[in-house]
């Protein structure tokens, strides 16, 4: 994938070994966001989601090192299986109150699922740059989960 990016934007694209409507129900549900939100050294104890357009989702991670960190937001668009619109913004930190928009979109062909993220607007280039390994790390978590999940159904 090719893309011509601004300094505030964020695209990370992620492929799974499992349908998309799997990793879509993944994004939908709080049990699964406690799971495998956070990237590697970070738990996620805390999730509440309201999962229909206009409603909203609060979550947080911690690490040892950092303490908890809350976010949230609200779901604008959800096309099952498909495409998940919603905002985005931290309580506290560097990018607090600062509210971004991430679209996902899930793209299936022969069972496997290519996952695209993009967030925007950033603050700076800096606070974009914070995102990519902590999103990047986080998908890893998500690929994780998802792909043992799809093998405990295909059992």
């Amino acid at each position: 994938m090719s893309a011509v990016l601004a300094d505030d934007e964020l695209l990370i694209t992620h492929a799974f070994d499992a349908p998309a409507a799997l990793v879509f129900g993944l994004w939908a549900k709080a049990e699964h966001m406690r799971a495998w939100m956070g990237p590697d050294g970070f738990d996620c104890p805390e999730a509440e989601i309201d999962f229909r357009v206009g409603g909203t989702y609060r979550g947080m991670i911690r690490s040892a090192e950092t303490g908890e960190s809350w976010f949230g937001g609200v779901y604008r668009e959800i096309v099952p299986h498909r495409r998940l619109v919603f905002t985005f913004a931290w309580d506290a930190g560097p990018s607090a109150r600062v509210e971004t928009l991430v679209t996902l979109t899930f793209a299936e062909r022969d069972g496997r699922t290519v996952q695209t993220f993009h967030q925007t607007p950033f603050s700076s280039v800096e606070a974009r740059d914070r995102h990519v390994g902590g999103w990047t790390r986080c998908f890893d978590k998500l690929k994780a989960y998802a792909e043992k999940l799809a093998k405990e159904h295909n059992t």
